[in-house]
């Protein structure tokens, strides 16, 4: 999925595709994670927010199921 790099302190890119309705977002951290069934509102609604972050600790994460697509880059 094709991601876009986002101006945030924790998010570093994000990706959504609309027939499947699966967000996914890169961490700064270099985790990546799908969130399963964001309807396309949300998901507007969450790339217009203020603060993206709060957004996906508030309305993403408890409501939608995930899956984590790769581990975040250990610290050298």
């Amino acid at each position: 999925m094709k991601r876009e790099r986002l101006d945030s302190s924790s998010l570093a890119s994000v990706g959504y595709d609309p027939a499947a309705h699966v967000l996914e977002v890169e961490f700064r951290n270099g985790g990546v994670y799908q969130y399963l069934d964001v309807p396309d509102g949300e998901y507007e609604e969450f790339i217009t927010a203020p603060s993206k972050g709060r957004y996906l600790n508030t309305e993403i994460k408890p409501n939608h199921p995930s899956r984590k697509l790769s581990p975040p880059r250990r610290p050298r």
